[in-house]
């Protein structure tokens, strides 16, 4: 029986020990991308940010593009679980709610929180955009993803009856207030708290989209 639950307890405890190697290696990545540049950090940077061998962040994630990737889905989900940002229950207690102007509100605090978790992530990737292909890449499919989501939320509210604009109107709208400009504008540079920026992002949705 102490042989098969040997192996059985080494087993876990690897496991265990990737899972923390991969959360380390995606915390020291997305600090190093912020602060030195996608472009200048390298993944030696990242293995010696996180206390691991250069190795061990090349057999979790390959290579730099995949770890910017992944570094920016956790950050978007909060997570490193694989669940898409519209399926999540936050958000989808949000779409449940039946007045527009009050899930404006709603999704106003929502995007809030995912600005505090990714807009200086998503400012570095854009300003290594102009000579970093995989970061170009990145920032194209952000902004598509982005804008398939704010479809969403554009067909949903005009289901209300209470859209007060076009359909493709609230979802560039959406599209143009969520990208993480506004909220570094206000909160990082004018000091705004996020409640007081959410609130103020809800009034103006609830003031220009709502019929």
């Amino acid at each position: 029986m102490s042989g098969p639950v040997k192996r059985q307890y080494d087993s876990s405890r690897r496991r265990e020990q990737a899972e923390e190697n991969r959360r380390r290696i995606l915390d020291a990545a997305h600090a190093l991308f912020v602060t030195r540049g996608y472009g200048r950090t390298t993944i030696a940077d990242v293995a010696a940010e996180a206390g691991v061998a250069p190795e061990t962040v090349y057999s979790a994630f390959k290579n730099k593009p995949a770890l910017l990737h992944r570094a920016w889905d956790v950050a978007v989900g909060g997570d490193d679980q694989d669940v898409p940002l519209l399926e999540r229950p936050e958000l989808r207690a949000v779409f449940a709610e039946p007045d527009l102007r009050t899930r404006f509100a709603a999704f106003a605090v929502f995007n809030t929180a995912v600005m505090r978790r990714t807009a200086l992530l998503h400012l570095a990737v854009r300003g290594a955009a102009a000579s970093e292909p995989a970061a170009a890449a990145m920032l194209e499919e952000i902004d598509r993803q982005r804008l398939a989501a704010m479809a969403e939320h554009a067909r949903a509210a005009a289901e209300t009856g209470r859209l007060g604009v076009s359909e493709a109107e609230c979802r560039d709208v959406l599209w143009s207030t969520t990208d993480g400009t506004l909220w570094h504008q206000f909160v990082e540079r004018r000091e705004w708290s996020d409640e007081r920026y959410a609130a103020w992002l809800g009034r103006l949705w609830g003031s220009v989209l709502v019929g």
